[in-house]
Parts: C-alpha cells; sequence; structure tokens
C-alpha cells in the first residue's frame, strides 16, 4: 500500500478552561483562564503526527457543521498539512464542541460534551475509493451515534467501516472514550476482529474487559492491565493491544511480545493539562507502526508524545518534531 495514515470520527472544538478547583454543586469556582483548540480523535491524532513528522501523508475523515467552529477546524487541519477533502460540511447543523474544565495544578479535567454533526458521520460517508493509504485509524467508539449503531452482519457500523479498510489492505486500528456503563460489550468488542491495533487506556480497557486496573485507593494494578491485553487479544485484535495509563504504558502483540514501561518522570510545575494526552500517546504510536520500528521504539515515542502534550494546556500545542520529544525521552525518562 501507499504511505500514509487515514484519521476517521470526532472533529470536535474544545473550550478549554483552567479553574481554581472542581466545585460541588451549588459551588463556585473561579475560571483562571480560557482558550480555544481542536479536538477529536481525527484532529488531535492527525495534527500531532504532522507536528512529530511532516513527511507522513495524513487525510482526516469526518463531519462538521456549516459554522464558525466548522471552519476553524478545517483551517487548523489544513495549516498543519492535513488533507480535509474527505471532511463533510453538513448544513445546518453545529459541529461538535467540548468544554473542558481543566485543574491547572494536577491536569486533571472534565468534560461537558455536545455531539453535533459528529452524530451522523457514518461508514455512507467515507468514500473508499478515494483512500489509498498504509494505514486506517478511527475513534472514538462510543462517542460516534451512527457508527456505534447496530449492524447485522458485523456487529456495528464501525465494526463494517473498519471492515471495509481491512479489505482494502490497510492497517486497522481504533480509539475508545472512557465512558462508565454498560455499552462496551455492545459497542467496542465486536469492532475488535477488524483492528490489528487497538490504542486505549486503562479505563476502556478495564471496561471492556471487566477486569479492574485500579485497586480501591486508585493505585494501578499492572497485573491487571497485562490481563486485560491478553484478553482483548482473546477477542480478535490480530496484531497488538496498546494500554496507556498516567503511570505506565503496555503493549502486547499477538505473538506473545511484551513491553510494559513507565511513564516519563516530569518536573514539578511542567505538566499545564492534560487535554488530548491520549491521542498524543496514539499519534506516537500510530507514527512507529507506519515507520516499521520495534514496538520498544514506538512505545519510546508514544510516551514521549504524551509528554510533550502535557506542557500545554490545549490538545496540540505542546507537540514537538521527534527530534525534539525524544529529547524529553532522554531527559527524563525511566524504566527504558
Amino acid at each position: 500500500m501507499d504511505n500514509g495514515i487515514v484519521l476517521a470520527g470526532n472533529l470536535i472544538v474544545d473550550y478549554v478552561k483552567n479553574v481554581s478547583c472542581y466545585p460541588k454543586p451549588g459551588m463556585l469556582a473561579s475560571i483562571l483562564s480560557r482558550s480555544m483548540c481542536i479536538g477529536g480523535c481525527a484532529a488531535n491524532t492527525a495534527i500531532d503526527i504532522a507536528k512529530i513528522d511532516a513527511g507522513v501523508p495524513l487525510k482526516s475523515i469526518g463531519m462538521v457543521g456549516d459554522d464558525e467552529a466548522g471552519e476553524y477546524v478545517l483551517s487548523m487541519l489544513e495549516r498543519n498539512g492535513i488533507d480535509v477533502s474527505s471532511v463533510i460540511v453538513s448544513r445546518g447543523e453545529e459541529t461538535a464542541y467540548t468544554d473542558v474544565m481543566s485543574d491547572p495544578e494536577t491536569g486533571e479535567r472534565t468534560f461537558f460534551h455536545s455531539r453535533g454533526a459528529n452524530a451522523r458521520f457514518s461508514y455512507e460517508h467515507i468514500d473508499f475509493s478515494a483512500l489509498s493509504a498504509r494505514m486506517f485509524h478511527i475513534g472514538y467508539a462510543l462517542l460516534l451515534d451512527a457508527m456505534d449503531a447496530p449492524d447485522n452482519e458485523h456487529g456495528t457500523v464501525m465494526a463494517k467501516t473498519l471492515a471495509r479498510a481491512s479489505s482494502m489492505g490497510m492497517l486497522t486500528s481504533m480509539d475508545v472514550v472512557s465512558e462508565s456503563g454498560d455499552r462496551f460489550k455492545d459497542v467496542v468488542i465486536p469492532c475488535l476482529r477488524y483492528c490489528d491495533y487497538i490504542i486505549i487506556n486503562e479505563i476502556e480497557a478495564s471496561q471492556i474487559c471487566g477486569v479492574a486496573a485500579r485497586d480501591m485507593n486508585g493505585k494501578i494494578l499492572h497485573e491487571n492491565v497485562e490481563s486485560s491485553c491478553k484478553k482483548i487479544i482473546d477477542l480478535g485484535v490480530r496484531r497488538g493491544v496498546v494500554v496507556h495509563a498516567p503511570e505506565a504504558s503496555w503493549y502486547l502483540a499477538r505473538g506473545g511480545e511484551r513491553v510494559c514501561m513507565e511513564s516519563l518522570r516530569l518536573p514539578a510545575g511542567y505538566i499545564k493539562g492534560s487535554v488530548g494526552a491520549g491521542d498524543a500517546f496514539c499519534a506516537g504510536i500510530l507514527y512507529a507502526i507506519h515507520q516499521g520500528l520495534e514496538p520498544r521504539e514506538g512505545m519510546r515515542i508514544a510516551r514521549a508524545a504524551a509528554a510533550a502534550n502535557l506542557s500545554s494546556e490545549n490538545s496540540i500545542d505542546g507537540m514537538r518534531c521527534l527530534e525534539e520529544i525524544m529529547a524529553l525521552e532522554q531527559m527524563y525518562g525511566a524504566g527504558r
């Protein structure tokens, strides 16, 4: 197949507000600062890869509204050299947006999301005849209503989409949104057998498998995360499972190869926000797969990309080129 990565799915505008605290109901918190930035899998991950290596051909596929926010999304993608010819502008709808409440001291954030045009984006909106790439990545499952809908043959429409991309010879991968509830069985699991890779966080891995990722005190349970990786392989993922958490990340190949790597040990005051950190990690992994790198090297790039992201309040401004993010890896690396 040709070089390049297609990134399909959520296109969002994030309105990030740094707050003094997250208040209890009826109480008040101060907004310390606010900013506007692009968000969503098909935007964040694409732009992050472009910043890591501008030489990788990238195409975003999704749907925005015919509004100012939609124009902003398209302009941001184009500014970063990403092909937007397959992004659909839906007349009369608003672009999806998220109000992100972020605690600047901890980097923790809370999301209030409006699905907007993303809710309609589906299989029929993708012109597969116009796609020629090495990889096809889609996300987020559980946040794309039409893609999450049932499909009689494949289980869900997203599974059908992944199956079509796979039939064209593209490596396929997906990302998932963190959500409470029991939809993972019906929405996520049917997609797994059409994925070469799945790249998710420890919460999502836990939800897929029903295995706790943390103990009662919030401490990460490494053995349980590794067990979840094995269960996800058993559910059908064809090449590899990648799980990331603030403390560490894990890779398990279908053939049995394992990598567990601590996150970079960042100094106090380094973290400005964590919006888009998962997308940044995902960008590092996708870039490494596209370049044919070994899993351990890919994990090093991914944790460095996530660390770069944490240096900014929004989803993309912290990302740097490969040489610069790997300098972070050398400076703050642990557990190599």
